[in-house]
């Protein structure tokens, strides 16, 4: 897709610090670094924060941590638009002095009134270009009335501009249909389109990798390339990511934003695949794919036209297939912070490491993110476990034969000096068929008087890492129980 002669491939990610970035922004971010990497190519990490109202204090440091949790590393910035003012102002003057753009006087009001009266016609909302030619009087009297002016961009009344996009191929846009663009606001900060056209060329971007809504701006960022005598990029817009519903993603959905998905505990590296996959494929088959992988495939011929549906079940999938392929040295480092965090305050902490390496060494091929950890594990560290005594019943045992069962179980191993998984099954399994009972029944009873639940680990590895005190202590409770339903 990248023709090897011309420029060097340089590529930018340039988000605006209004928030936290969603799925949507990070997907637009990996493309551009997969690109980037796969060409040996730079990516720049450019922040255009021009709209000074909808800032959000601490953004740019969320956006950068999103990107560094993720492994996607940047080659030169983070560059700030709020930094190069006077660069947008010189570049304004001059197509202002070249007659490619003209100073509009309208206010606030006006413009609403107008796009209100151009609803009711049913007519697309654009600008009537009333000031596009106003006399030097006219302009004078403005400016003695103390107006401040925005900067508008002449657009040609007739024609239409095409762009070759490497994923849509060539779309034709009729100029009619183009209004007379902002170029600088009243405030003298610069308008998206002004700010990064100056940009792409100070910083000789050589790609553009965005999403599918700026296909429609396209045609005006090129005819300001052609009024400023300056090369355009190359530009690549990039499906939409819709939810299984085929809506807009939005929360309803799920989490959107990045940090969350880091909060609920999925794997960067399962992110990162999860993400590569929405509006790219290798094939009809392959899932699974290292970053290396994604790296030496990556190519914009894969990307899709069409929007990419989102399945949140499909990264649950995933990321538990990449918590399952940890070393359990790792799977606990990426779990200890979740324990920390989410088991009850009642738990004593700092937690004991050899203690919890047996707990996750049971619950490691269970977990679907590190989140689940604290909840898959939480009978292992708290002192008392509640639950509802009926579940200690089955249809082959009532209270009565349940609490029979359970002290023929608690007699056995009472006096046990050691306390191992297979010297427990060996005397457990054997008590089945005395006490005429499936396994499964038997097995289930002691399962729910030691965990609480109906599904848990191995139930004699478990009872080997509780712990004999542990375990004797729920077996007599749960014989309480037993006697409280009789």
């Amino acid at each position: 897709m990248h023709s090897e002669s011309e420029t060097p491939v340089r590529l930018r990610f340039a988000p605006s610090p209004t928030g936290h970035p969603h799925l949507g922004n990070i997907r637009s971010a990996l493309f551009n670094w997969l690109f980037a990497r796969h060409h040996g190519g730079k990516l720049i990490l450019r922040i255009e924060d021009t709209d000074v109202a909808r800032k959000v204090e601490g953004a740019v440091e969320t956006i950068a941590g999103s990107l560094q949790w993720l492994g996607l590393d940047w080659d030169e910035g983070p560059y700030f638009q709020s930094r190069r003012l006077s660069d947008y102002h010189d570049i304004a003057n001059r197509l202002l002095q070249e007659n490619h753009a003209y100073l509009c006087y309208c206010s606030a009001e006006r413009l609403q009134a107008m796009r209100e009266e151009q609803a009711k016609r049913k007519q697309p909302p654009r600008y009537d270009r009333r000031c596009r030619d106003l006399t030097e009087k006219d302009r004078a009297h403005l400016e003695a009335a103390g107006v401040t002016p925005v900067l508008r961009f002449r657009m040609p009344l007739e024609g239409e501009t095409s762009v070759r996009d490497l994923i849509h191929g060539e779309v034709a846009f009729k100029h009619d249909t183009l209004d007379d663009f902002v170029l600088l606001k009243s405030d003298g900060y610069p308008t998206y389109h002004l700010a990064n056209v100056i940009d792409d060329h100070a910083m000789a971007i050589s790609h553009v990798l965005r999403a599918d809504e700026w296909l429609s701006s396209t045609p005006r960022h090129v005819l300001l390339y052609r009024a400023l005598e300056w090369q355009p990029p190359r530009f690549a817009h990039l499906p939409i990511i819709l939810g299984p519903d085929r809506a807009r993603l939005s929360k309803r959905h799920g989490a959107t934003s990045i940090t969350e998905y880091q909060r609920q505990g999925y794997l960067p590296e399962a992110m990162v695949n999860f993400l590569a996959l929405l509006g790219w494929s290798l094939d009809d088959r392959t899932e699974l794919l290292s970053r290396d992988e994604l790296i030496k495939h990556f190519s914009l011929d894969r990307v899709g036209k069409t929007a990419a549906i989102f399945n949140r079940e499909k990264l649950e999938w995933m990321n538990g297939i990449y918590l399952r392929k940890l070393s359990l040295d790792e799977f606990i480092e990426r779990a200890m912070p979740f324990l920390d965090r989410d088991l009850p305050e009642s738990v004593s902490r700092p937690l004991d490491e050899v203690y919890v390496r047996g707990v996750l060494s049971l619950i490691q091929e269970r977990a679907r993110t590190l989140a689940e950890a604290p909840q898959l594990a939480a009978f292992f560290f708290v002192d008392e476990i509640e639950y509802d005594a009926a579940l200690l019943l089955s249809k082959k045992m009532d209270a009565a034969s349940a609490a029979g069962a359970l002290s023929v179980a608690l007699e056995a191993v009472k006096g046990l000096t050691t306390w191992e998984a297979a010297g427990l099954e060996d005397i457990m399994r054997p008590l089945a068929n005395e006490l005429s009972l499936s396994t499964r029944d038997f097995f289930g009873l002691l399962r729910v008087a030691v965990t609480g639940r109906t599904a848990a680990p191995p139930l004699f590895q478990t009872m080997e890492v509780l712990g004999k005190e542990k375990c004797l202590k729920r077996f007599s409770a749960a014989l309480q129980l037993l006697c409280n339903l009789r």
